[in-house]
């Protein structure tokens, strides 16, 4: 039991019963269908990295209930994610799907693939729009080692698919316009 458990309480028995070693049917078809995850790394010092990944649905790819593959498209070329890896092979992912209130987590051990490697010769690029930047620069497979949905609370709290709040920031943006080098 962790601290917060002894203050605040264990959780129920249904939360705690859905963590799995593998991905269920219903985790690995919400991968299938998401186009955006956020990808969470730590170096061995702990410090953290959280990296947006996108791409048509279905980008990353299933293998089997124990397998991924996420295809890393060229970017920035900071690397913050594939340095930490190097030193810390473990690996936190959160899937969404637009207008699903619903998320899915899967954690894991990561193995970064490169050309010349068969998993990842038979990747294609699969974004929406690609520039003359987008290719393929190399992949991470992750062997789950834990996977859940998770509830839709945070996303209700945040109204985040909200269409009305959408069309407001579409027409009057909250924040200036995305400055690249920023």
């Amino acid at each position: 039991m962790n601290q917060s458990q002894k203050i605040f309480g264990e959780p129920a028995d249904r939360p705690k019963n859905k963590v799995k070693d593998h991905m269920v049917p219903w985790v690995q078809e919400f991968i299938k269908q998401s186009p955006f995850m956020v990808m969470a790394s730590s170096n061995e010092a702990g410090q953290c990295d959280a990296s947006p990944k996108g791409g048509k649905p279905g980008f990353v790819k299933v293998l089997d209930d124990k397998h991924l593959i996420i295809p890393d498209v060229a970017g920035n070329k900071l690397f913050q994610t594939y340095e930490n890896f190097e030193s810390n092979p473990y690996v936190g992912l959160v899937f969404f799907i637009p207008a699903i209130n619903a998320t899915t987590r899967v954690n894991g051990k990561v193995q970064v693939i490169r050309k010349g490697e068969e998993a990842f010769d038979d990747l294609v690029l699969s974004v929406f729009d690609p520039d003359e930047k987008a290719k393929l620069l190399q992949a991470v497979v992750v062997e789950v080692q834990e996977s859940y949905s998770h509830c839709p609370r945070a996303i209700g709290f945040s109204r985040l698919w909200d269409t009305k709040i959408i069309s407001d920031n579409e027409e009057n943006p909250p924040i200036e316009k995305w400055v690249p080098g920023t």
